[in-house]
């Protein structure tokens, strides 16, 4: 067929495709697991943390909501400052926040140290995140399911190597070995610099270009917008803090109902974590050629029966329950920022800073409130308590339909 002969959808599509720098996405996204492996250390050495410092598990929480609600409530600003005077340079500038705050976590003797050096590393993921995601969608090419699944796979492999590395090194060699994992950022600073140049001369001008041609498709009322924000916040909230009861309290958990070691609860942890990485990875595609609101349907519903399941089982049943609980759950999160990202067009920086950050803020109250839920009761009712949280996912019913399902696999570069 000749190029005359291609419909202006297909025209579209193509460009897209070739458009999508998939070298800048690979690289932002090494940087994203970089960055929170360094991060997901820190919920990882909680039992060890626990037992030096002689921590309860409101103070354990204490520590999870220091790290988290700094780097929630400093995000949307972060991506609100970069939508108006865009800063590449900020990208490798703030990973020196997170190498200094495991540096601090590595001789912390004292709880007012790991307070610090957790909110360090939470200033950390406020600079990295909406940047970091405003370039997976720069070098998207149309494709932004993709490259925003891209970018969180990272960061999720990221968090499944954090448990790996502390079951293998900080449990071996101790609290200071947690310096030698700050080098990593050495590395990170290294590729994001790249990032940042190229940032500065290709990225900018195709982030505006792809924003005005969304403004041009999406013709929704104000009303409409904020209805959609709304409910996907919501959906946000269900997911985060349900799975924070399970970054934070799975390996006590599993160490108080089914006496495992330290590093056998660690082995379990990895494996969720790594169920999530992969649900992040096949959610965005899916976005892509399926619809977004079809995938948040079913990472909305889909893990309800195994949620439920989950504190009933036994130990043969707690891997293969978790592990699809973190494909199902993980998958939406991709769709998540995109479909906010196509509410808010010309707000990239903004939006993804305000989902990045209310998910960190969510993660860091839920770990605070369901450590303090363990201490009055026990750490086997906070996972019967959060088991009907996917029930939420009923409200996608509510948010608005924006564009259409494509019809053939070209179409679906373009969402």
């Amino acid at each position: 067929m000749s190029q005359q002969a291609l419909t202006p959808g297909l025209k579209r599509a193509g460009a897209a495709v070739e458009g999508t720098a998939f070298s800048v996405i690979i690289a932002i996204g090494i940087c994203h697991m970089l960055n929170d492996m360094m991060q997901s250390l820190l919920p990882a050495i909680y039992p060890n943390l626990k037992e030096s410092f002689d921590l309860n598990f409101r103070q354990v929480g204490l520590v999870t909501f220091t790290y988290q609600i700094t780097a929630s409530m400093l995000q949307p600003l972060v991506g609100l400052y970069a939508d108006r005077r865009p800063t590449p340079m900020a990208l490798p500038g703030g990973v020196v926040f997170s190498m200094v705050g495991l540096l601090i976590l590595s001789v912390a003797n004292h709880y007012a140290l790991l307070l610090l050096g957790a909110s360090l590393l939470g200033v950390g993921s406020s600079v990295f995140h909406p940047e970091s995601s405003r370039v997976a969608r720069m070098a998207a090419g149309g494709r932004y399911g993709l490259a925003q699944s891209m970018f969180q796979v990272g960061g999720n492999a990221g968090q499944a190597l954090g448990p790996l590395g502390a079951a293998l090194v900080v449990v071996r060699w101790g609290q200071t070995s947690l310096a030698f994992f700050a080098l990593l950022a050495l590395l990170s600073m290294a590729i994001l610099w790249n990032v940042s140049v190229w940032y500065k001369h290709h990225g900018l001008e195709r982030l505006h270009t792809a924003a005005k041609a969304v403004t041009a498709e999406v013709a929704l009322s104000s009303s409409l917008v904020v209805r959609g924000i709304v409910v996907l916040l919501l959906l946000v909230l269900s997911k985060y803090l349900y799975l924070a009861s399970l970054t934070s309290y799975y390996t006590f958990y599993l160490i108080a109902h089914f006496s495992l070691s330290v590093r056998d609860a660690q082995l379990y942890l990895f494996a969720f974590t790594a169920a999530i990485a992969i649900g992040t990875a096949i959610g965005g595609p899916f976005g892509d050629r399926i619809g977004r609101k079809r995938v948040l349907w079913i990472s909305a519903l889909g893990p309800l029966p195994f949620t439920l399941l989950l504190p009933y089982v036994s130990l043969m049943w707690v891997a293969p329950l978790t592990v699809v609980i973190g494909l199902i759950m993980a998958s939406a999160f991709p769709s998540i920022v995109v479909f906010a990202q196509e509410l808010v067009p010309g707000k990239v920086g903004m939006i993804s800073g305000l989902f990045f950050g209310f998910a960190f803020g969510v993660g860091g109250i839920g770990a605070a409130g369901l450590g303090a839920l363990a201490d009055a009761t026990s750490v086997e009712t906070v996972f019967r308590v959060c088991a009907v949280l996917p029930v939420m996912g009923l409200l996608t019913a509510l948010l608005p339909n924006v564009g259409k399902r494509p019809s053939s696999p070209v179409a679906s570069a373009v969402p």
